[in-house]
């Protein structure tokens, strides 16, 4: 009983965490909830995001939902983007997103 004890305490306060870190490209991606803020944007492709959603229990929708952003907004930066949509539900801690570029990226010469 003790061990099952430790272990539900050590789920709970690991499920509290967030493991996901937004990179230095990734903070200047914006996440949008709508289509029709990017419609005069340039698409660049779609990033699709996982993470875990469920450690003997479900976890917080709005952490999760969250860290798929996080994740998403990482690879938009990659791949030059700097908006990001959902496009469709999270579904077992996946959710895929559209990457666009709304905005001329400033070139100092």
């Amino acid at each position: 009983m003790k061990k099952i004890l430790i272990a539900i305490c050590c789920s709970l306060i690991l499920s509290s965490c967030t493991w996901i870190k937004v990179t230095s490209k990734g903070e200047s991606v914006r996440l949008v909830q709508s289509v029709k803020a990017v419609e005069s944007c340039k698409k660049l492709g779609n990033a699709n995001a996982k993470v875990v959603d469920q450690i003997i229990f479900d976890r917080d929708a709005e952490k999760v939902a969250g860290e798929l952003a996080d994740l998403a907004r990482n690879e938009a930066g990659l791949m030059g983007g700097d908006t990001i949509v959902p496009i469709s539900e999270i579904v077992d801690g996946r959710r895929s997103f559209g990457v666009y570029r709304c905005f001329q990226s400033k070139r100092i010469d």
